[in-house]
């Protein structure tokens, strides 16, 4: 029942966080009445059903595991005012939306903004969100892979998944780099300092070949100034 993004609510959510539209969001989808089941203490009021960014978990050979469910206010401005306006629902652990196709180099994070944050300076860099912490540190990664980024949030979650994912794939001859925020994270940094901040700040962090392979500066600043 979901449809595309394009020109949908969602696309107007991703927009006020920043995010511009890109090609190979095909794992994002839009629901306009995606049911939400109230907690216990509701109030009376709240809404049953609300618009939805939905997005599609997927293993390494793109087989649809779970999805994701981000409700949304009827402005697309922001999340929906319900006590969870994220939840998922079905085999996570593991699994990941992906953005593009991976062939020795990738980066993977934790949540969906984060990650579509990076698109301002690397647009064609293969992306994961593992959509938690938990889930960051046993996600799965592809055996073409030679060298990992992983997106860090500036909380001890995110030190902890760096920590235990250094060590994975050092186990599996696989190099492994951070990307760290200047602020919370990435679309912290692009939506308060804009694009050239994030994307000045990026650089020095990548391999130097990855520089030139996939490091792009914004034409325009994406996000706030």
């Amino acid at each position: 029942m979901a449809t595309p993004i394009a020109g949908a609510l969602a696309s107007s959510y991703l927009t006020a966080r920043g995010i511009a539209p890109a090609r190979d969001m095909s794992a994002l989808r839009f629901h306009a009445h995606c049911w939400y089941r109230r907690v216990p203490g509701s109030p009376d009021d709240a809404r049953d059903a609300w618009p939805a960014l939905i997005a599609a978990v997927t293993d390494l050979n793109g087989t649809i595991m779970a999805v994701q469910r981000t409700w949304l206010d009827s402005s697309g401005h922001g999340k929906a005012p319900v006590a969870t306006p994220r939840r998922a629902m079905g085999n996570v652990l593991g699994n990941a939306v992906r953005f593009g196709v991976v062939c020795d180099v990738m980066a993977v994070g934790e949540g969906i903004e984060t990650m579509l944050s990076l698109r301002c300076a690397l647009p064609v860099l293969p992306l994961a969100a593992a959509l938690s912490a938990t889930h960051l540190t046993a996600i799965h990664l592809p055996s073409s892979l030679r060298r990992l980024y992983v997106v860090r949030d500036n909380d001890p979650a995110g030190r902890y998944a760096v920590a235990a994912l250094t060590e994975r794939t050092h186990h599996a001859g696989i190099a492994c780099l951070t990307l760290t925020p200047i602020l919370g994270d990435f679309n912290d940094d692009l939506r308060q300092l804009g694009a050239y901040a994030l994307a000045a700040a990026i650089r020095p962090q990548l391999a130097p070949e990855d520089v030139v392979r996939y490091w792009r500066p914004p034409k325009r600043d994406c996000g706030a100034s």
